[in-house]
């Protein structure tokens, strides 16, 4: 019989007693920030009233004494000089108590305090400052001195008290502020201690509670489930505890039958794969040897097929060279296209063997240096960019892991076709340039040929593959496959960039050597150290430093080309030739 356990679930006791804890610290959070608050108000109280209050009770209190000894000093000497403190005490009395009524408006007392003060010191000014002054100007020092008389002292002491006074109800206020300080702290500190209370006691029935009622029925449920891991797949799983674990018992029982009732049928099944992969296998074998069948088919059937197109070629050149103007116009034009058919068939297989080659025969990556690479394209193109009157340039060509006669080949299709794909009215112009972007080299092949439309940009790499007719623009075709294949061979990508505004713009990638992976981002770093100028001011990225660490490199008719891409002195570039 299953247990049934009757009271709340779980997520109701859980919930009631969270919500009660919930209830009682957001009441004591709602109280200590109150009190908090009260708190902070008392102490800026103390800080920023009462205590500036006394300061500037201290200097009223210093500016009317600065007074006084100022016109007895005058009473005596004469001298208008003497007279220089009791207007700067003057004007210091006002300031103070300009800044002391901006503080006041919690304490009313106080104010009516500093209005005594000012009174008395009006009078005393009235009644003596100013006879004495006034007297001493025009009757001399001996009628200024008998004014200040017992009743002047008087006077004056009225003034000395009424400060007093101000000072006291100013110490009493700061005095009621301390007191409410540590009223409203010792409250705090007690609500802080309710809560604490309330957080340890909570922590505990939770604690009593999670024993009870989800580790004991837990630990039970875990002890069955081993069981039946071990491959008791019969044993029954009961539980006990709330609802939810009682239902997630018979949810585990419920899996266990199935587990037991699917077992059979997946060893079955698994025998069924494990069949199915021995037969995958042996057709991936299979296949493996077709390719390579296919391959050794293509290589044979290409050098098969030279010998007849050879001879095909051959006897129709002969026919044209001893029966041309012979025959009728008809007939001359026949052989003609025998022998371009001839001549177009021996190309398109010679391009056909070499694209086959290509990943067939290897010879391992090697470090190859890519300016050298551009000097032996230079050199095979050398005649074409002379009839075109051709410019070449590269610019910060990197060391890469590559075949070298690949690589050779790969730049040497993107250099011809950017001469051959030139505008009538403008000399071709081709640049190879190269960027290192995250871990690979962006190189890019820029020319002012026609260009390429965005729809054709994908069609241009497959093999055979033409966008003009081969009496506007010659060739097999194949050009743009095998630098595809290529660069896939070497592990990167080519596309045609679409957005440039003149010309085309072919970019492959390269991985990079991880050496220079790490220089650039050690150049990042040390860049980011040394807080660089922004790139306005003329301060190189990171990138562009890699990318310009070798300088330009240009081929054309002034100087002869060399292999390794050095100059005549010696160095690596600072070549700069011009076809004409």
């Amino acid at each position: 019989m299953k247990p049934v356990v009757g009271g709340w679930s779980l997520r109701r006791r859980v919930i009631t007693l969270l919500t009660v804890v919930g209830v009682l610290l957001i009441g004591l959070a709602t109280a200590e920030a109150a009190m908090a608050a009260r708190n902070r108000t008392q102490i800026d109280a103390i800080l920023n009233e009462t205590g500036p209050l006394r300061v500037q009770s201290q200097e009223l209190l210093n500016a009317v004494l600065d007074q006084e000894t100022a016109v007895r000093g005058y009473a005596v000497s004469g001298d208008p000089a003497d007279l220089g403190p009791y207007e700067a005490g003057l004007d210091q009395e006002k300031d103070t108590v300009t800044a002391m009524r901006v503080l006041l408006n919690d304490y009313p007392q106080i104010g009516q305090e500093l209005r005594i003060v000012e009174e008395r010191a009006e009078q005393w000014r009235v009644s003596v400052a100013e006879p004495v002054i006034t007297t001493t100007e025009q009757d001399g020092t001996r009628a200024g001195q008998a004014l200040v008389t017992e009743q002047a002292r008087q006077r004056f002491d009225e003034v000395r008290s009424a400060v007093n006074d101000l000072q006291q109800e100013i110490l009493a206020a700061r005095e009621q502020s301390a007191t409410d300080v540590r009223n409203s702290s010792n409250l705090l500190v007690l609500l802080l201690i309710i809560a604490a209370l309330v957080v340890v006691v909570a922590g505990a029935v939770l604690l009593l509670s999670l024993d009870r009622m989800v580790i004991r029925p837990l630990t039970g449920l875990a002890t069955q489930v081993r069981e039946v891991a071990e491959g008791d797949y019969q044993h029954r799983i009961a539980t006990v505890g709330p609802p939810e674990f009682i239902r997630l018992g018979d949810d585990v029982d419920a899996m266990r039958q199935k587990i037991a009732s699917d077992l059979a049928e997946v060893r079955e099944a698994r025998e069924r794969i494990e069949w199915v992969n021995s037969q995958l296998q042996k057709q991936a074998e299979e296949l493996t040897r077709s390719n390579r069948d296919l391959e050794q088919f293509a290589y044979v059937a290409s050098h098969d097929l030279q010998e007849p197109l050879r001879k095909v070629a051959s006897f129709c050149q002969l026919l044209q060279r001893r029966y041309a103007g012979q025959l009728d116009e008809r007939a001359d034009q026949y052989i003609a296209f025998a022998v371009d058919g001839a001549q177009r068939m021996q190309r398109l297989i010679n391009d056909l063997l070499a694209f086959s080659r290509i990943g067939r025969l290897t010879t391992g990556f090697v470090d190859v240096d890519l300016n050298k690479v551009m000097g032996d394209v230079a050199g095979q193109t050398e005649a074409a960019r002379q009839y075109a009157d051709a410019e070449l340039t590269w610019t910060g060509l990197p060391v890469i892991r590559g075949e070298e006669p690949l690589l050779t080949n790969l730049l040497a299709n993107l250099v011809s076709n950017s001469i051959k794909f030139r505008r009538p009215d403008a000399p071709p112009k081709v640049h190879i340039s190269a960027r290192l972007v995250d871990a690979e080299w962006e190189i890019t092949c820029q020319d002012n040929g026609i260009g390429i439309e965005p729809e054709f940009a994908d069609k241009i790499f497959v093999i055979f593959q033409r966008l003009h007719s081969k009496d506007a623009y010659p060739g097999t075709g194949i050009g743009l496959a095998i630098v595809k294949k290529i660069v896939e061979y070497h592990g990167g990508r080519v596309w045609v960039d679409t957005d440039v505004p003149e010309g085309t713009a072919i970019r492959f990638t390269l991985p990079a050597r991880p050496e220079d992976v790490e220089a650039a981002a050690a150049t990042t770093t040390a860049d980011t150290a040394e807080q660089p100028q922004p790139a306005d001011a003329g301060e190189p990225t990171p990138a562009d430093e890699v990318s310009s660490a070798l300088p330009e490199h240009s081929a054309g008719a002034d100087q002869p080309d060399r292999a390794d891409g050095a100059s005549e002195s010696g160095r690596t570039g600072d070549m700069r030739e011009t076809v004409g």
